[in-house]
């Protein structure tokens, strides 16, 4: 018997033992009078065999819309070609029921909503009001809609989610990851402006000397060696501001992926300490680097010798002559295996006059210097630092400026080392 059918009967129990009851006791009533019993009690058998005859004839079941209605689809339920389709495609692909609850996550989605998002709320998963608005107002029947958003941390990216109700009670959300786009039009608009700013000076200088060799020092040798000299200065200074500038474009486009390889920064350190190693002789600077074994970083090889290499050349820059740069290495152990394998720093230390405190913070700015003049004697671009932040932001490490006027300053990196090795079992 089926459950609505045993639902019926239990209605219908309680009336059925009251009508016998209640025979029953009329039975006894009459005998007890004296009054003719057989015709009272042949009718009330007849009533009760009725009744119970009615009650076991089968019901037909009561009609139940829930129980009627086709199983929403799961996860579990998708197809697996469906799955293996979702699986391959590089954007982000949630499918949500009519609850707001994920059922389907793929893998490129966990960059967006974790890697834990099947059978939660929507809500629980993405925080951004404006795609939570419009997840609601498909759920309840409207029209497909695409929203833009980003997310500030740990890198400004920038998304575009395309929400969508399929002929099945599902929701769609899929988001493209917009950041490259985004970036580029944003670094174009920069990059001009900044190379039209920087090289006016330069430009300037080059296009004078130029109209002064051409005019009445046109026969005068001693000037025209002094400003040939002084054009070549400056035009080295163009170069090194147009490579520092594309250097910058390449990291800052890149910022958003981080880097999966895997490198020794003590080796890095000690190649960037040699190349560097005239520029120290000139100024009478010696570079010492702490004896230290091997530690590895997830990283790019090239881009944290840049960060090596700018961060010993500003400390000879500005530092003593005389001195000496001083390098030295450590780690940080994660306090749980979930956070991975902790962090190797690099602390570069120099004898220099200092930086005030009021500038540590625009330290990373671009074209930003704390002493202007020095800055251009010694050749600097004023982007240096930008670069070395770019370049830790992108290894998701940290940059640490520490610096006390008339002592030095301290310039520590931090990058995450890899993830210690699971020992397999025997």
């Amino acid at each position: 018997m089926s459950e609505a059918g045993r639902a019926q009967l239990r209605a219908w129990r309680w009336p059925f033992l009251v009508l016998s009851a209640a025979t029953i006791v009329a039975l006894i009533a009459i005998a007890v009078s004296g009054a003719a019993i057989i015709p009272v009690t042949v009718a009330g058998m007849v009533a009760i065999a009725g009744l119970a005859l009615y009650l076991a004839a089968p019901r037909r079941a009561v009609s139940n819309p829930a129980a009627s209605a086709p199983p929403v689809p799961s996860a579990l339920s998708l197809p697996d070609s469906a799955r293996e389709i979702f699986e391959c495609m590089d954007d982000p692909l949630l499918i949500l029921d009519l609850a707001g609850r994920v059922v389907f996550a793929n893998h490129a989605s966990q960059t967006v909503v974790g890697a834990e998002a099947e059978r939660k709320r929507i809500s629980a998963v993405l925080r951004n009001p404006e795609v939570l608005e419009a997840v609601e107002r498909v759920l309840a029947g409207g029209e497909r809609e695409t929203i833009a958003f980003s997310v500030p941390v740990p890198v400004q990216r920038y998304y575009e989610a395309n929400i969508a109700r399929t002929g099945s009670p599902l929701v769609l959300l899929r988001i493209r990851d917009l950041t490259a786009i985004r970036r580029a039009e944003e670094l174009r608009a920069d990059f001009v402006a900044n190379a039209s700013h920087e090289l006016r000076t330069p430009l300037a200088a080059v296009t004078g000397f130029i109209d002064t060799l051409r005019g009445h020092a046109k026969n005068d040798e001693q000037a025209r060696e002094r400003f040939l000299e002084i054009m070549s200065v400056e035009a080295g200074r163009m170069r090194r501001l147009i490579d520092d500038l594309l250097s910058l474009t390449r990291v800052e486009l890149n910022e958003h992926n981080p880097p999966a390889g895997k490198v020794d920064v003590v080796t890095l350190v000690r190649e960037a300490a040699a190349a560097l190693a005239p520029l120290a002789g000139s100024d009478r600077i010696a570079i010492k680097i702490a004896p230290h074994e091997a530690l590895h970083v997830v990283g790019d090889r090239d881009e944290l010798t840049q960060v090596f290499q700018n961060l010993i050349h500003n400390a000879i820059k500005y530092g003593r002559e005389g001195g000496e740069v001083r390098v030295r290495f450590g780690s940080i152990l994660a306090p749980t295996k979930r956070e991975g394998g902790g962090q190797v720093f690099v602390a570069v230390e120099d004898e220099g006059e200092g930086i005030p405190r009021e500038a540590i913070p625009r330290l990373t700015e671009r074209f930003y210097r704390v002493d202007v003049k020095r800055s251009r004697e010694r050749g600097g671009t004023g982007l240096g630092l930008a670069i070395v932040k770019h370049i830790v932001n992108r290894h998701q490490g940290r940059l640490q400026i520490e610096s006390t006027p008339g002592t030095g300053s301290t310039f520590t990196v931090f990058l995450p080392a890899p993830p210690a090795a699971t020992p397999s079992p025997d």
